[in-house]
């Protein structure tokens, strides 16, 4: 499965690349309209197709962590950002085979950590992700599901890019596979 993800991912990445007339980073998913919807829509596919797969801890823990980290990538978490992010988090449909009560008392936990010292809640929440190395499809999965839930409001700013590519960092992957 994990070679079928990554080769789709790979063909995405070539049709976007020569699509391109500019330089590195015009296609990145925070930038472009049917590029952009094209990669977060195959991501959704992606996740989907393997949620059955989805339900260890590790992938649980190291998906609230990042979102936690998405949502607080600017260096603020508003009270409706926050909400938002959490009805995306119960919403989603492979976070589904956990209960919603554990994804909020984990996603929770990472945002109180940011808010109150960015750089240790930081750090805390990359140790979280990075257990999630040991499975390349679920670390995969926890990337994806980034981009999910940093594309909700249609954008994926370029501090959510920066947090996401610090993510795949920890866990060993090239964030050039997810369009970074």
């Amino acid at each position: 499965m994990f070679d079928r993800i990554k080769d789709q991912a790979k063909g995405l990445q070539q049709s976007r690349g020569g699509a391109r007339s500019g330089g590195q980073g015009s296609g990145s998913p925070g930038s472009g309209g049917g590029s952009k919807a094209q990669l977060m829509s195959m991501f959704k596919s992606q996740l989907s197709s393997m949620k059955t797969e989805l339900k260890s801890g590790a992938y649980r823990d190291a998906s609230m962590a990042v979102c936690a980290l998405v949502a607080a990538a600017d260096g603020h978490v508003h009270p409706a950002e926050r909400e938002r992010m959490d009805s995306l988090i119960v919403s989603n449909d492979v976070l589904q085979n956990f209960p919603p009560e554990q994804l909020r008392q984990r996603f929770t936990k990472h945002l109180d950590r940011l808010t109150v010292d960015f750089q240790q809640g930081k750090s805390e929440a990359l140790q979280e992700i990075a257990k999630a190395k040991k499975k390349p499809a679920e670390a995969r999965a926890v990337i994806q599901t980034a981009f999910v839930i940093a594309s909700a409001d249609g954008n994926v700013d370029p501090a959510e890019q920066q947090v996401i590519r610090e993510a795949c960092s920890v866990l060993g992957l090239s964030p050039s596979e997810f369009g970074l």
